[in-house]
């Protein structure tokens, strides 16, 4: 029997060996590594919207008459699932965090971007059209084929997301562990990560915890509706929350999230519809960092955070983050403004908020990203689909 070296053990090697080179490489060295990740970095950025469009138009389309119901159903879930991370989180970090932050200053917190290595070269690949574009261009030509019946586009975007998901099979998956190995070796060529969590660690400790609570009640809540094994659902799961742990982009870890989901038993052409969509619209794992750090930041300036002031702000985050999906740290940059109006946030509390959250980016986004895997079979549970599909042993 050959020996299968799979994703998810490529995955830990390249962290493993990520922060073991850089710890110790030297400055060209970790230009290289910054290199690579910075054009596989715009390669991802040139082709998300791509996925986007190749998988959800045909998904929809092929969905027929129950697309619209199926973009209701999804789009409702990941919302509702964004605002319970958010109200967890905030009850979670009023009630823990001012037991361990007594006397806590804002002094010796640096830009955690300052010290990385930087690319040799500088390769703009600005993508065809935005990720929102993609989404608005693919829920109106799905729907459209989807009401007219169009065979002939039906077919172009069949073969469209073949040759997409060739270019995943091929490239991107190959690649992706060593693009894992770059941000880890060059996080550690630089050690802005030890400088901030040394002083944060109780908040990262406590935004791990809420990740895997949220992560379970989403599990929970779809293995009860499909009559599964909630923790063998997770299981499946965990390669996207690894892949995603490295390449702190929703976006990129989509191919891995789509294959896993698959195994979980979902209907194939759901998953497909629903996983590009909600790493673009689900992001609980981004709220329940965002409003952690939030409270930490204000406790640390002596603020005293109310649910009447956050409530409305995570209201407004939960679309505001729609607008910046798939860049490492694009949701608290889409937050600033919010974190500004909403909170009262000056300068200073907001580049307190961008180093803290810099720091946990990847776990938000590996529990977002896991978590999409738990909505997709809510939403199939809810859809009234046939399984096409079936679990292998869960």
């Amino acid at each position: 029997m050959k020996f299968k070296f799979g994703l998810l053990p490529r995955i830990f090697v390249a962290i493993a060996l990520g922060v073991v080179v850089g710890s110790f490489a030297p400055e060209w060295m970790a230009r290289v590594f910054a290199t690579f990740n910075s054009l596989f970095g715009n390669f991802l950025n040139f082709i998300v919207p791509l996925i986007i469009l190749g998988f959800i138009a045909p998904g929809i389309a092929q969905l027929g008459k129950g697309s619209g119901k199926l973009l209701g159903l999804a789009t409702a879930f990941a919302y509702i699932s964004t605002i319970i991370a958010g109200i967890i989180a905030f009850f979670a970090a009023t009630t823990i965090l001012p037991k361990f932050m007594n006397g806590k200053t804002l002094t010796g917190v640096a830009d955690p971007e300052s010290a990385l290595a930087t690319s040799f070269i500088t390769l703009e690949l600005p993508p065809v059209f935005g990720v929102m574009s993609a989404l608005i261009l693919a829920f109106l030509l799905g729907i459209g084929m989807a009401s007219t019946g169009s065979k002939t586009m039906l077919s172009f975007f069949d073969e469209f997301q073949a040759i997409i998901e060739k270019t995943i099979s091929n490239v991107i998956i190959p690649l992706l562990p060593f693009h894992i190995f770059g941000i880890f070796a060059n996080m550690a060529y630089g050690g802005a990560v030890a400088k901030i969590l040394s002083l944060f660690a109780i908040v990262f400790i406590m935004i791990i915890a809420l990740h895997w609570i949220m992560l379970m009640l989403q599990y929970t809540t779809a293995g009860s509706l499909n009559k599964k094994n909630p923790l063998m659902l997770l299981k499946t799961m965990l390669p996207a929350y690894f892949t995603a742990l490295g390449t702190q982009s929703s976006a990129a870890t989509i191919p891995v999230t789509l294959r896993q989901a698959r195994k979980t038993g979902t209907n194939e052409r759901v998953a497909d519809f629903t996983v590009p969509l909600f790493a673009t619209i689900h992001l609980s794992g981004s709220m329940i960092t965002l409003v952690s750090c939030a409270i930490g930041v204000l406790m640390l300036t002596g603020g005293m955070p109310t649910f009447g002031s956050f409530f409305p702000f995570m209201m407004m985050l939960g679309v505001t983050m729609i607008a910046a999906p798939g860049v490492p740290g694009g949701a608290v940059m889409a937050a600033i403004g919010l974190l500004q109006s909403m909170l009262g946030f000056d300068q200073t509390m907001v580049a307190l908020m961008i180093a803290l959250y810099m720091a946990q980016d990847s776990f938000g986004t590996a529990t977002n990203v896991t978590g999409d895997g738990a909505l997709a079979m809510i939403v199939d549970r809810f859809s009234g689909e046939n399984k096409v599909l079936k679990s292998d042993n869960i």
